[in-house]
């Protein structure tokens, strides 16, 4: 295609990615130089790289840092296995039961967040179904506690976003060749070696596209996490999303709340930058 056939269809869209992503990056930044607070937003106080030093020096920024990267390296692993095996079973099922079990996964990545959010905690309530089997089960009551709410986050986290990695496994499975897991059948292959040796090499790259978009999406949780701990510092659940939340409102601390915000995307490059470049060498290969 010509360049500058190439540019008039992509040049807009390239100037409107640019301005909502380069313009509120350079914004934040901007604002994290300045002490600011509702009393003197029209007029900040220029600080310099103050607030980035005292994010990176604040305690409860790098324990929310840590409980964002405990709740990434449960969540991810789980959507990447549980969504692989779910649609390699849903693979198996053909005609109307297919769709309906497929309508049936999809319902909490369809719910509004919030929703489903209040929705899930619902379950744990005093009339809760799933507090009423914990108690049959364990014999003791149900309390909100630093690790039960912990795990009720990871929890919840595993049974929304699932669904996402279920339709992009199931999506890609519908590409896999017949004849090629025909073939292997006849030489005798099992159907855990058809998984190994065909399956999982076949979605090598939505795998890796999937990992990109589960380490995007689960950096930034929020919804959950606000519903589920109500903010409460006892539960010691505070993601960096939720506590640059509470910096900013609670504590009224604008500036430093930018700061954070702008070491929080450069968290998430750092993380991506390797995972991008490995998708970018699988592409080569393909090719």
């Amino acid at each position: 295609m010509d360049r500058r056939i190439f540019l008039g269809f992509a040049g807009p869209s390239i100037i409107v990615m640019l301005l909502l992503m380069v313009l509120p990056l350079a914004m934040a930044i901007w604002l994290g130089m300045h002490f600011m607070t509702f009393d003197n937003v029209l007029e900040p106080q220029w600080v310099g790289l103050r607030n980035f030093v005292a994010a990176l020096g604040d305690e409860r920024f790098w324990q929310s840092f840590n409980f964002t990267a405990l709740y990434i390296a449960v969540v991810v692993p789980s959507w990447i296995v549980i969504g692989f095996i779910v649609a390699l079973l849903l693979d198996q099922v053909t005609g109307l039961a297919r769709g309906v079990y497929l309508s049936i996964f999809l319902l909490p990545f369809i719910i509004v967040p919030i929703v489903g959010t209040i929705m899930f905690r619902q379950l744990f309530e005093p009339s809760g179904l799933l507090r009423w089997v914990y108690q049959e089960l364990l014999n003791e009551r149900f309390r909100y506690t630093e690790q039960t709410v912990k795990a009720l986050i990871f929890l919840h986290g595993i049974w929304y976003v699932t669904p996402f990695t279920l339709v992009v496994y199931f999506a890609g499975l519908q590409t896999l060749p017949p004849d090629l897991m025909e073939a292997s059948g006849i030489d005798g292959a099992s159907r855990l070696q058809k998984i190994r040796h065909i399956v999982i090499p076949h979605v090598r790259s939505l795998t890796l596209f999937i990992l990109l978009f589960s380490i995007m999406d689960s950096y930034r949780v929020f919804d959950s996490v606000f519903v589920l701990t109500g903010l409460n510092p006892l539960y010691k659940a505070n993601t960096i999303m939720t506590y640059t939340y509470q910096t900013a409102t609670q504590f009224e601390r604008l500036g430093k709340a930018n700061a954070m915000a702008v070491l929080t995307v450069i968290g998430i490059m750092v993380v991506l930058i390797p995972n991008l470049y490995l998708s970018w060498k699988e592409q080569i290969a393909e090719r």
